[in-house]
Protein backbone atom coordinates (compact mmCIF):
# COMPACT_ATOMS: atom_id res chain seq x y z
CA UNK A 1 0.00 0.00 0.00
CA UNK A 2 1.65 3.11 -1.16
CA UNK A 3 2.13 5.62 1.46
CA UNK A 4 0.81 9.60 0.91
CA UNK A 5 0.45 12.47 2.22
CA UNK A 6 -2.64 14.98 2.80
CA UNK A 7 -1.38 18.55 3.47
CA UNK A 8 -4.03 20.80 4.82
CA UNK A 9 -3.86 24.44 4.69
CA UNK A 10 -6.16 25.24 7.81
CA UNK A 11 -8.73 28.36 7.61
CA UNK A 12 -11.55 29.50 9.44
CA UNK A 13 -13.84 29.13 6.85
CA UNK A 14 -12.73 27.05 4.28
CA UNK A 15 -9.38 24.25 4.26
CA UNK A 16 -7.58 23.80 0.83
CA UNK A 17 -5.97 19.56 0.88
CA UNK A 18 -3.36 18.77 -1.46
CA UNK A 19 -2.33 15.12 -1.77
CA UNK A 20 0.80 13.90 -2.71
CA UNK A 21 2.79 10.46 -3.02
CA UNK A 22 6.15 9.57 -2.54
CA UNK A 23 7.72 11.23 -5.66
CA UNK A 24 5.89 14.55 -5.16
CA UNK A 25 3.36 14.07 -7.50
CA UNK A 26 -0.70 15.46 -6.93
CA UNK A 27 -3.13 13.10 -6.51
CA UNK A 28 -5.86 15.88 -5.20
CA UNK A 29 -5.95 19.06 -4.25
CA UNK A 30 -9.28 20.35 -3.44
CA UNK A 31 -10.70 23.14 -1.55
CA UNK A 32 -13.84 22.58 1.37
CA UNK A 33 -15.82 24.70 3.62
CA UNK A 34 -15.52 23.95 7.10
CA UNK A 35 -18.20 22.04 7.37
CA UNK A 36 -18.65 18.73 8.72
CA UNK A 37 -20.37 17.18 5.67
CA UNK A 38 -18.14 18.63 3.18
CA UNK A 39 -14.62 17.74 5.43
CA UNK A 40 -16.02 13.59 5.59
CA UNK A 41 -16.92 13.73 1.91
CA UNK A 42 -12.76 15.18 1.45
CA UNK A 43 -11.57 12.38 4.25
CA UNK A 44 -13.46 9.79 2.32
CA UNK A 45 -12.02 11.16 -1.05
CA UNK A 46 -8.70 10.98 0.40
CA UNK A 47 -8.79 7.51 2.11
CA UNK A 48 -9.95 5.83 -1.05
CA UNK A 49 -6.82 6.78 -2.85
CA UNK A 50 -4.83 5.01 0.05
CA UNK A 51 -5.48 4.04 3.84
CA UNK A 52 -1.89 4.79 4.10
CA UNK A 53 -2.38 8.17 4.31
CA UNK A 54 -0.84 10.79 6.52
CA UNK A 55 -2.16 14.08 7.28
CA UNK A 56 0.06 17.34 7.97
CA UNK A 57 -1.68 20.49 8.52
CA UNK A 58 -0.50 24.03 9.42
CA UNK A 59 -3.41 24.75 12.67
CA UNK A 60 -3.32 22.61 15.82
CA UNK A 61 -6.97 23.92 17.23
CA UNK A 62 -9.34 26.60 16.57
CA UNK A 63 -10.33 26.70 12.79
CA UNK A 64 -9.18 23.63 11.85
CA UNK A 65 -10.80 22.04 15.72
CA UNK A 66 -13.58 20.44 13.57
CA UNK A 67 -11.15 18.62 10.92
CA UNK A 68 -8.97 17.35 13.74
CA UNK A 69 -11.59 15.99 15.50
CA UNK A 70 -12.76 14.19 12.51
CA UNK A 71 -9.61 12.81 11.42
CA UNK A 72 -9.01 11.44 15.21
CA UNK A 73 -12.46 9.81 15.12
CA UNK A 74 -11.06 7.74 11.91
CA UNK A 75 -7.57 6.77 13.29
CA UNK A 76 -5.54 9.02 11.21
CA UNK A 77 -2.19 10.05 11.25
CA UNK A 78 -1.67 13.83 12.31
CA UNK A 79 1.46 16.08 11.80
CA UNK A 80 1.56 19.32 12.90
CA UNK A 81 3.84 22.20 11.02
CA UNK A 82 3.72 25.84 12.59
CA UNK A 83 3.03 28.07 9.81
CA UNK A 84 6.05 30.03 10.78
CA UNK A 85 7.95 26.60 9.34
CA UNK A 86 5.95 26.57 6.15
CA UNK A 87 6.35 30.16 5.56
CA UNK A 88 10.51 29.65 5.40
CA UNK A 89 9.95 26.49 3.41
CA UNK A 90 7.92 28.68 0.86
CA UNK A 91 10.40 30.45 -0.38
CA UNK A 92 12.37 27.63 -1.53
CA UNK A 93 9.59 26.27 -3.58
CA UNK A 94 9.06 28.00 -7.84
CA UNK A 95 7.29 30.94 -8.10
CA UNK A 96 7.09 34.21 -6.08
CA UNK A 97 2.95 34.05 -5.35
CA UNK A 98 1.44 32.96 -2.64
CA UNK A 99 -2.04 30.80 -2.83
CA UNK A 100 -3.95 28.42 -0.47
CA UNK A 101 -2.77 25.73 -2.98
CA UNK A 102 0.73 25.93 -2.82
CA UNK A 103 0.50 26.15 0.88
CA UNK A 104 -1.32 23.14 1.03
CA UNK A 105 1.31 21.35 -0.98
CA UNK A 106 4.17 22.90 0.92
CA UNK A 107 2.82 21.07 3.87
CA UNK A 108 2.71 17.73 2.10
CA UNK A 109 5.88 17.86 0.97
CA UNK A 110 7.75 19.27 3.69
CA UNK A 111 6.29 16.23 5.45
CA UNK A 112 7.13 13.70 3.05
CA UNK A 113 10.96 15.05 3.36
CA UNK A 114 11.28 15.24 6.96
CA UNK A 115 10.55 13.42 9.62
CA UNK A 116 11.69 15.82 12.33
CA UNK A 117 8.30 16.64 13.05
CA UNK A 118 6.09 16.15 15.66
CA UNK A 119 3.16 13.85 15.70
CA UNK A 120 -0.11 16.00 16.68
CA UNK A 121 -1.55 14.16 19.98
CA UNK A 122 -5.38 14.71 21.31
CA UNK A 123 -5.18 15.72 24.47
CA UNK A 124 -7.74 14.28 27.32
CA UNK A 125 -10.51 16.38 28.33
CA UNK A 126 -8.71 18.31 31.24
CA UNK A 127 -5.93 19.32 28.99
CA UNK A 128 -8.15 20.27 26.06
CA UNK A 129 -9.95 22.56 28.52
CA UNK A 130 -6.95 24.25 29.78
CA UNK A 131 -5.88 24.92 26.71
CA UNK A 132 -8.50 27.32 26.21
CA UNK A 133 -8.72 28.95 29.57
CA UNK A 134 -4.59 29.80 29.32
CA UNK A 135 -5.15 30.86 25.44
CA UNK A 136 -8.20 33.15 27.34
CA UNK A 137 -6.20 34.32 30.21
CA UNK A 138 -3.28 35.20 27.20
CA UNK A 139 -5.69 37.57 25.53
CA UNK A 140 -6.93 39.20 28.88
CA UNK A 141 -3.50 39.83 29.47
CA UNK A 142 -2.71 41.47 26.27
CA UNK A 143 -5.47 43.45 26.31
CA UNK A 144 -4.24 44.78 29.95
CA UNK A 145 -0.58 45.72 28.77
CA UNK A 146 -2.16 46.79 25.86
CA UNK A 147 -3.79 49.89 27.99
CA UNK A 148 -2.48 53.71 28.03
CA UNK A 149 -1.78 55.55 30.99
CA UNK A 150 -1.57 59.44 31.88
CA UNK A 151 1.00 61.11 29.01
CA UNK A 152 -0.29 64.05 30.24
CA UNK A 153 0.40 63.95 34.11
CA UNK A 154 3.86 61.95 33.71
CA UNK A 155 4.54 62.51 37.71
CA UNK A 156 1.87 60.26 38.61
CA UNK A 157 2.51 57.69 35.64
CA UNK A 158 5.85 57.45 37.43
CA UNK A 159 4.42 57.61 40.91
CA UNK A 160 2.67 54.33 40.72
CA UNK A 161 2.77 50.37 39.00
CA UNK A 162 -0.50 50.47 37.08
CA UNK A 163 0.35 47.08 36.03
CA UNK A 164 0.21 45.96 39.70
CA UNK A 165 -1.56 48.36 41.79
CA UNK A 166 -5.17 48.18 42.20
CA UNK A 167 -5.53 51.41 44.80
CA UNK A 168 -3.49 53.41 41.90
CA UNK A 169 -6.54 52.23 39.37
CA UNK A 170 -9.25 53.06 42.05
CA UNK A 171 -7.40 56.77 42.33
CA UNK A 172 -7.81 57.27 38.83
CA UNK A 173 -11.26 56.91 38.56
CA UNK A 174 -11.95 59.11 40.79
CA UNK A 175 -9.14 61.98 40.45
CA UNK A 176 -7.15 62.46 37.30
CA UNK A 177 -5.72 65.44 37.20
CA UNK A 178 -3.15 67.20 39.29
CA UNK A 179 -5.32 70.24 39.93
CA UNK A 180 -8.17 68.00 41.07
CA UNK A 181 -5.76 66.40 43.65
CA UNK A 182 -4.48 69.22 45.21
CA UNK A 183 -7.65 70.30 45.66
CA UNK A 184 -9.27 66.96 47.56
CA UNK A 185 -6.17 67.22 49.80
CA UNK A 186 -3.86 64.32 51.41
CA UNK A 187 -6.82 63.64 54.38
CA UNK A 188 -9.75 64.26 52.19
CA UNK A 189 -8.14 61.57 49.37
CA UNK A 190 -7.33 59.11 51.94
CA UNK A 191 -10.19 58.76 53.57
CA UNK A 192 -12.12 58.82 49.84
CA UNK A 193 -9.74 55.82 49.16
CA UNK A 194 -10.30 53.85 52.47
CA UNK A 195 -13.84 54.02 51.61
CA UNK A 196 -13.12 52.68 48.81
CA UNK A 197 -11.50 49.86 50.65
CA UNK A 198 -8.12 50.71 49.02
CA UNK A 199 -4.92 49.53 51.65
CA UNK A 200 -2.23 51.97 52.97
CA UNK A 201 -4.82 54.48 51.75
CA UNK A 202 -2.90 57.01 53.54
CA UNK A 203 0.44 56.47 51.82
CA UNK A 204 -1.21 56.16 48.48
CA UNK A 205 -2.90 59.69 49.13
CA UNK A 206 0.75 61.34 50.16
CA UNK A 207 2.29 59.81 47.16
CA UNK A 208 -0.86 61.49 45.20
CA UNK A 209 -0.38 64.90 46.15
CA UNK A 210 3.54 64.75 45.90
CA UNK A 211 3.13 64.05 42.24
CA UNK A 212 0.17 66.75 41.99
CA UNK A 213 2.40 69.35 43.52
CA UNK A 214 5.40 68.21 41.05
CA UNK A 215 3.31 69.91 38.30
CA UNK A 216 0.85 73.28 37.93
CA UNK A 217 0.25 72.80 34.21
CA UNK A 218 -2.38 72.03 32.44
CA UNK A 219 -1.61 70.30 29.03
CA UNK A 220 -3.71 70.47 25.79
CA UNK A 221 -6.25 67.78 26.17
CA UNK A 222 -6.17 67.36 29.41
CA UNK A 223 -9.89 67.51 30.14
CA UNK A 224 -10.55 64.50 27.65
CA UNK A 225 -7.59 62.63 28.16
CA UNK A 226 -8.74 62.96 32.47
CA UNK A 227 -12.47 60.97 30.79
CA UNK A 228 -10.59 58.62 28.84
CA UNK A 229 -8.22 57.74 31.64
CA UNK A 230 -11.19 56.54 34.34
CA UNK A 231 -12.65 54.78 31.03
CA UNK A 232 -8.87 52.97 30.98
CA UNK A 233 -9.02 52.94 34.36
CA UNK A 234 -12.55 51.25 35.38
CA UNK A 235 -11.53 48.64 32.04
CA UNK A 236 -8.38 47.35 33.73
CA UNK A 237 -9.69 47.10 36.80
CA UNK A 238 -12.94 44.73 34.73
CA UNK A 239 -10.10 42.60 32.96
CA UNK A 240 -7.78 42.06 36.93
CA UNK A 241 -11.42 40.66 38.10
CA UNK A 242 -11.81 38.51 34.69
CA UNK A 243 -8.40 37.65 34.98
CA UNK A 244 -8.68 36.09 38.89
CA UNK A 245 -11.79 34.39 37.92
CA UNK A 246 -9.94 32.81 34.74
CA UNK A 247 -6.96 31.97 37.26
CA UNK A 248 -9.58 30.06 40.00
CA UNK A 249 -11.32 28.16 36.92
CA UNK A 250 -7.69 26.99 35.79
CA UNK A 251 -6.15 26.05 39.14
CA UNK A 252 -9.35 24.32 39.99
CA UNK A 253 -9.60 22.30 36.39
CA UNK A 254 -5.80 21.77 36.71
CA UNK A 255 -6.09 19.89 40.61
CA UNK A 256 -8.32 17.42 38.77
CA UNK A 257 -5.41 16.17 36.21
CA UNK A 258 -3.66 12.58 37.00
CA UNK A 259 -0.25 14.44 37.01
CA UNK A 260 -1.28 17.44 38.82
CA UNK A 261 0.27 16.27 42.02
CA UNK A 262 3.47 15.51 40.54
CA UNK A 263 4.03 18.70 38.56
CA UNK A 264 3.03 21.04 41.40
CA UNK A 265 5.73 19.03 43.62
CA UNK A 266 8.62 20.73 41.75
CA UNK A 267 9.38 23.87 43.21
CA UNK A 268 8.57 26.99 40.84
CA UNK A 269 5.89 24.83 39.18
CA UNK A 270 2.54 27.23 40.58
CA UNK A 271 -0.87 26.10 39.24
CA UNK A 272 -0.67 28.20 36.15
CA UNK A 273 2.49 27.36 34.77
CA UNK A 274 1.55 23.92 35.47
CA UNK A 275 -1.65 23.82 34.05
CA UNK A 276 -0.04 25.70 31.05
CA UNK A 277 2.74 22.59 30.34
CA UNK A 278 -0.30 20.29 30.41
CA UNK A 279 -2.27 22.82 27.89
CA UNK A 280 0.92 22.76 25.50
CA UNK A 281 2.06 19.15 25.97
CA UNK A 282 -1.83 17.55 26.33
CA UNK A 283 -0.65 15.80 29.45
CA UNK A 284 1.00 12.69 27.85
CA UNK A 285 4.74 12.33 27.19
CA UNK A 286 4.72 9.79 24.96
CA UNK A 287 3.96 11.67 22.54
CA UNK A 288 7.73 13.24 22.80
CA UNK A 289 9.09 10.00 23.39
CA UNK A 290 12.10 11.09 25.12
CA UNK A 291 12.79 14.01 27.45
CA UNK A 292 15.47 14.98 24.90
CA UNK A 293 12.49 15.56 22.12
CA UNK A 294 10.41 17.60 24.95
CA UNK A 295 13.54 19.39 25.32
CA UNK A 296 14.28 20.10 21.87
CA UNK A 297 10.56 21.24 21.08
CA UNK A 298 10.92 23.52 24.42
CA UNK A 299 13.69 24.91 22.93
CA UNK A 300 15.76 24.75 25.56
CA UNK A 301 18.27 22.10 24.28
CA UNK A 302 21.34 23.86 22.89
CA UNK A 303 22.37 22.97 19.14
CA UNK A 304 25.20 23.41 17.13
CA UNK A 305 26.08 26.21 15.13
CA UNK A 306 30.25 25.12 13.59
CA UNK A 307 31.06 26.11 10.60
CA UNK A 308 34.63 24.72 9.17
CA UNK A 309 37.43 24.72 12.24
CA UNK A 310 34.89 26.55 14.64
CA UNK A 311 33.21 23.87 16.47
CA UNK A 312 31.74 23.84 20.34
CA UNK A 313 29.67 26.97 18.88
CA UNK A 314 26.25 26.52 20.93
CA UNK A 315 23.01 28.00 20.89
CA UNK A 316 19.38 27.95 21.60
CA UNK A 317 17.42 26.89 18.56
CA UNK A 318 15.06 29.61 16.85
CA UNK A 319 12.40 26.69 15.77
CA UNK A 320 10.57 25.96 19.05
CA UNK A 321 7.36 26.28 20.85
CA UNK A 322 8.01 29.65 22.81
CA UNK A 323 4.81 29.11 25.39
CA UNK A 324 6.22 25.59 26.88
CA UNK A 325 9.96 27.54 27.25
CA UNK A 326 8.37 30.17 28.90
CA UNK A 327 6.77 27.76 31.42
CA UNK A 328 10.33 26.64 32.00
CA UNK A 329 12.57 29.45 32.00
CA UNK A 330 10.01 31.29 34.46
CA UNK A 331 9.65 28.26 36.90
CA UNK A 332 13.30 27.81 36.62
CA UNK A 333 13.67 31.54 38.01
CA UNK A 334 11.59 30.92 40.28
CA UNK A 335 13.53 27.81 41.66
CA UNK A 336 16.86 29.78 41.74
CA UNK A 337 15.77 31.56 44.19
CA UNK A 338 13.44 29.56 46.30
CA UNK A 339 14.86 26.10 45.83
CA UNK A 340 18.33 25.34 47.68
CA UNK A 341 19.25 22.80 45.37
CA UNK A 342 18.08 25.15 42.14
CA UNK A 343 20.15 27.52 43.79
CA UNK A 344 22.98 25.81 44.29
CA UNK A 345 23.17 24.85 40.03
CA UNK A 346 23.09 28.20 39.43
CA UNK A 347 25.35 29.39 41.68
CA UNK A 348 27.69 26.73 39.57
CA UNK A 349 26.68 27.49 36.75
CA UNK A 350 27.49 31.47 37.60
CA UNK A 351 30.88 30.38 39.19
CA UNK A 352 31.53 29.12 35.28
CA UNK A 353 31.68 31.83 33.49
CA UNK A 354 28.04 31.76 32.60
CA UNK A 355 25.69 34.71 32.25
CA UNK A 356 22.22 34.67 33.61
CA UNK A 357 20.39 33.62 31.08
CA UNK A 358 22.48 30.96 30.44
CA UNK A 359 22.81 29.68 33.69
CA UNK A 360 18.56 29.59 33.84
CA UNK A 361 18.33 27.60 30.82
CA UNK A 362 20.97 24.84 31.81
CA UNK A 363 19.12 25.12 34.87
CA UNK A 364 15.32 24.73 33.18
CA UNK A 365 16.94 21.99 30.83
CA UNK A 366 17.81 20.09 34.52
CA UNK A 367 15.07 20.32 35.32
CA UNK A 368 12.79 19.45 32.81
CA UNK A 369 14.75 16.51 33.34
CA UNK A 370 13.21 15.67 36.70
CA UNK A 371 9.46 16.64 35.95
CA UNK A 372 9.92 13.81 32.96
CA UNK A 373 10.73 11.44 35.78
CA UNK A 374 8.66 12.62 38.12
CA UNK A 375 5.77 11.90 35.51
CA UNK A 376 7.14 8.65 34.43
CA UNK A 377 7.36 7.39 37.62
CA UNK A 378 4.13 9.18 38.93
CA UNK A 379 6.15 10.22 42.14
CA UNK A 380 6.59 13.74 43.96
CA UNK A 381 9.74 15.84 44.24
CA UNK A 382 11.42 15.08 47.45
CA UNK A 383 13.90 17.54 48.19
CA UNK A 384 16.63 15.06 50.30
CA UNK A 385 15.86 11.70 48.63
CA UNK A 386 16.39 8.56 50.44
CA UNK A 387 19.71 7.19 49.17
CA UNK A 388 19.12 3.59 47.80
CA UNK A 389 20.02 1.05 50.14
CA UNK A 390 19.52 3.10 53.39
CA UNK A 391 17.74 1.12 56.26
CA UNK A 392 14.17 2.11 56.60
CA UNK A 393 13.93 4.71 59.67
Amino acid sequence: MRELWAGTDAGKGEHHCTVIDINGTKALSRRVPNNEPELLELIADVLAISQNMTWPIDLNAGGAALLITLLVNHDQKLLYIPGRTIHHASAAYRGDGKTDAKDSYVIADQARMRSDLQPWAAGDDISVDLKILTARRYDLTADRTRAQTLEYFPALERAFDYSGSKAALVLLTGYQTPAGRRRMGTSRLAAWLKNRKVRNSATVAATATVAAESQHTSVPGEKLSAAMAVRLAKGVMTLDDEIAEIDALIESRFREHSHAEAILSLPGMGPLLSAEFIAITGGDMSAFGTCDRLAGVAGIAPVPRDSGRISGNLHRPRRCNRRLLRVFYLSAQIAARCCPVSKKFYDRKRGEGKEHKQAVLALARRRLNVLWALIRDNRTFELNPPRVGSAAA
